[in-house]
């Protein structure tokens, strides 16, 4: 199966779109003035891309990672845009072997961005095809095979790579360090995220209250992405079982109906807790076995719920296996008790 190729056109800018109450508008900012946080990111990017048209070059390539529903892509997008260039957009999996990597790179234009979600999860041999395509801009196929193989030279144009990765340890340290500049994103502060909300209500055309933006905002996880889903969700109970604007005590009330308390926390994480808890003695306990107590994969647990759960000190990840904090005892109403007691 080859490459799917998605060129983005960059010709209408969000904001110039009126808003079209019949139709779900995208939320996704167009440049970096709308990008709400990530304020060391944006004054690089600034910096880098400044420096690029000054020279009236392409850009250099870079990496973001972090958790998703950060950003990256969105960067990504940005990126693109304020350099005045095409994007095209793959992910890692879909790369299969190196006629497809060449598909891509030879659709590209002086100055286009090439944006690998997940590139964490490439073909080593598609690594290996990629490192000269980066560093000379030229690509080495193999034709045929046997005493019938040749080689063929690509020279490609000076394009920018941009790679997005949850998991910022699974990427080669070659395929790293051809990388010019590695940006990790951070979880967002409530602040942060009620701008997002409010801004993405507007552009729903949802009355809210500032309250209730931060309500939504508090709740969502430190994630964007979650933050507007959760508005969705707010603005539909809104209207079947509320009125408008939405106060408050509408946002507390349809998130409850999820089951999502005021910590951010959804019904699995407290399944999660209750096990490490009452089944394992606060710990600790390997995840394949906290993962089979509640019923749940092992890898959602790993890159869903536990990055949420240590970054709010409800858990804690050491050699042994999960433990739980003080905080989730807390939550939950109980007290430590055994060799947990004598730990807090």
């Amino acid at each position: 199966m080859g490459a799917k190729i998605q060129p983005v056109s960059e010709k209408t800018p969000l904001d110039d779109i009126p808003p079209d109450p019949k139709l779900e508008v995208t939320l996704r900012p167009a440049l970096l003035d709308q990008f709400v946080g990530q304020a060391r990111i944006k004054e690089r990017l600034e910096v880098l891309i400044g420096a690029a048209k000054a020279r009236e070059d392409s850009l250099e390539h870079l990496l973001f990672c972090g958790p998703p529903g950060l950003g990256k892509t969105s960067l990504a997008h940005i990126v693109a845009k304020t350099m005045g260039v095409q994007i095209v957009i793959t992910s890692g999996p879909v790369i299969e072997k190196a006629g497809d990597l060449a598909g891509l790179l030879t659709t590209l234009q002086k100055g286009d961005v090439l944006f690998i979600d997940e590139i964490h999860r490439l073909n080593k041999n598609i690594e290996e095809y990629l490192y000269p395509a980066m560093e000379d801009f030229r690509l080495d196929i193999i034709i045929d095979q046997g005493p019938n193989a040749r080689s063929v030279r690509l020279n490609l144009p000076r394009f920018t790579l941009i790679g997005a990765t949850t998991r910022a340890g699974m990427i080669s340290p070659p395929l790293r360090s051809r990388f010019g500049l590695v940006n990790r994103l951070d979880y967002y502060p409530a602040e942060d995220l009620q701008h997002v909300v409010e801004r993405s209500a507007r552009l729903l055309n949802v009355e809210m209250e500032p309250a209730a933006a931060f309500e939504i905002a508090r709740r969502a996880r430190g994630t964007p992405r979650i933050a507007n889903n959760l508005l969705r969700w707010v603005r539909d109970f809104a209207l079947v079982r509320a009125s408008h604007p939405v106060t408050a005590a509408t946002a507390d009330a349809a998130l409850a109906m999820l089951e999502i308390d005021q910590d951010g926390l959804d019904e699995m994480d407290k399944r999660l807790l209750e096990a490490l808890i009452h089944k394992f003695d606060g710990g600790p306990v390997g995840l394949n076995s906290l993962a089979v107590a509640i019923g749940e994969e092992p890898g959602t647990l790993e890159e869903v719920h536990e990055p949420y759960l240590i970054m709010t000190g409800f858990l804690k990840r050491t050699p042994q296996g999960r433990v739980a904090a003080k905080r989730a005892y807390d939550k939950l109403g109980l007290k430590p008790t055994g060799q947990q007691k004598e730990l807090f």
